[in-house]
């Protein structure tokens, strides 16, 4: 239950003290309301570690089907949860599951969803990472009323195969409504993906990784820009869990749903993660790497054999972003492999995934500066270009079908954000002046990093489908305060 509306006037403010809260040159939030973790709550040391199993995402299936589309009907609840050993936990979700479930679908067919809303406060729906009409874009205003209110979304997934995933986008609510659980996932497969052998069915399984607070009675304690005091790390909706997994290759999708915390995911022992894919789907050749960043909102689509350690081993993976002081060594825990068995293995991972597609001349650039308030008085904001959103304004105009470069530039001297756009897929050119050949950042994206005081050029088509999209911070107390413009595509 959302049992208070903190919002901007929580003081949602970054203060000096924000200097020694980042680590990894700006990879962490940078606003604690002071140097000190709160301590009161639930103390993350005293959870036991690796006790309680992951579980897997249940599958969402439809209640009619068609020639050409599958209808959905999915009812937004509050609903109790065993998150922490020994305590039921209110959270918000999709069919009472936290996190949601997973809605398979495939490319060229279409998805239709009816959502009802039995919260205590008006929601908006978006897919994120979905090519889609406005209309169903689930807009920031674009809300779905309480007690009952419906509204039905069209995905026609005219799109290649992605990793996508549904949030609350409801304007200075969705920080608190998707901390509380209000998260699912969509996986969108085309024959491109399900020909080339890679690990599937039971060997496919997509991670959600976030943090949260409890307090005493082990309930989410929602606070805005509670980065320092947010220090239990969920897997799937379990603090801390374990996953049984065989001597074989695994494909493992890692979702950072996480409102503000980024992760380096690596395994403990640092042998090598193959990443085949990112937010949009395959790279066009797996990267070999040790560690794979994910910033709020971005996902990771990884290959990890186990193959190479016998039965009975356990491998952390872990979160290797450092960690700033006062920040306990439990939030660089994440998750437990437990190797418990033998299983042949007939996937393969190929030296080629996809052909992506080519990048056409731009013929528009623009420019985008990200910038929050970091020093007194309170509350603070955020702001696109020095404008904080109004849903009456429409921020950019857009010609239908015309390919562009945006410059986007982390003005602020600590504090991190990201950057994502609605309705398309884009191509990360260059970061900080260097061309993006190779690597997590060379596929389609649809959310991007910056550390404070970088810049990144993307190049995005804007075809499709005309209408008013968002493209924002989605470090989501960052939107809430304002850091959110509109594109009109015309």
């Amino acid at each position: 239950m959302i049992k208070r509306r903190s919002l901007l006037l929580s003081g949602a403010v970054v203060t000096t003290s924000a200097a020694s809260a980042i680590g990894a040159g700006g990879l962490l939030l940078s606003a604690p309301r002071s140097s000190a973790a709160v301590t009161t709550g639930i103390d993350p040391a005293s959870i036991a570690k690796y006790a309680r199993r992951m579980p897997r995402l249940p599958a969402l299936l439809p209640h009619a089907v068609s020639p050409t589309t599958d209808y959905y009907r999915v009812t937004m609840k509050e609903a109790q949860a065993e998150v922490v050993p020994g305590f039921l936990t209110e959270v918000n979700t999709f069919d009472g599951h936290f996190p949601g479930p997973v809605l398979h679908a495939r490319s060229g067919r279409r998805v239709v969803v009816t959502q009802t809303n039995r919260l205590g406060v008006p929601v908006s729906v978006h897919l994120h990472g979905a090519h889609v009409p406005s209309s169903s874009d689930g807009a920031p205003m674009d809300l779905i009323a309480t007690d009952g209110g419906t509204k039905t979304y069209t995905y026609p997934n005219q799109q290649s195969h992605a990793n996508l995933w549904f949030h609350d986008h409801a304007h200075h609510t969705e920080s608190e409504t998707v901390f509380r659980g209000l998260t699912a996932t969509y996986l969108l497969r085309d024959d491109v993906e399900t020909r080339l052998g890679l690990p599937s069915g039971r060997y496919d399984v997509p991670v959600s990784i976030r943090d949260a607070r409890f307090d005493e009675d082990g309930q989410l304690h929602y606070e805005m820009n509670d980065f320092a005091n947010r220090q239990v790390i969920l897997a799937n909706g379990r603090a801390w869990p374990y996953f049984e997994v065989a001597a074989r290759k695994y494909r493992f999708r890692f979702y950072n749903t996480a409102n503000l915390r980024s992760f380096a995911l690596a395994l403990a022992d640092g042998s090598p993660i193959t990443l085949i894919g990112t937010d949009g789907g395959l790279l066009a050749a797996p990267f070999q790497t040790t560690s794979v960043t994910l910033s709020p909102g971005e996902r990771a689509d990884v290959v990890i054999d186990f193959s190479r350690y016998p039965v009975g081993t356990e491998l952390e993976l872990r979160n290797v972003i450092p960690q700033p002081p006062g920040q306990p060594v439990d939030v660089a825990q994440v998750l437990q492999f437990r190797v418990t068995r033998t299983a042949s293995d007939t996937s393969v991972v190929p030296a080629a995934l996809r052909t992506l597609p080519p990048l056409p001349p731009a013929t528009v650039e623009r420019s985008f500066s990200l910038l929050m308030d970091e020093t007194p008085p309170q509350p603070a904001y955020a702001y696109i270009n020095g404008k904080e959103f109004d849903d009456q304004r429409i921020d950019t105009t857009i010609t239908y079908g015309t390919t562009e470069v945006w410059t986007v530039t982390n003005a602020n001297l600590r504090a991190p954000h990201n950057f994502h756009i609605h309705l398309v897929q884009f191509r990360v050119l260059e970061r900080n002046g260097v061309a993006v050949t190779s690597g997590a950042e060379s596929g389609l994206k649809d959310t991007v990093m910056l550390r404070a005081g970088e810049t990144v050029k993307l190049q995005a088509t804007f075809g499709g489908y005309r209408g008013v999209y968002v493209y924002h911070c989605h470090l989501f107390d960052h939107a809430s305060m304002g850091m959110m413009a509109q594109m009109q595509v015309v």
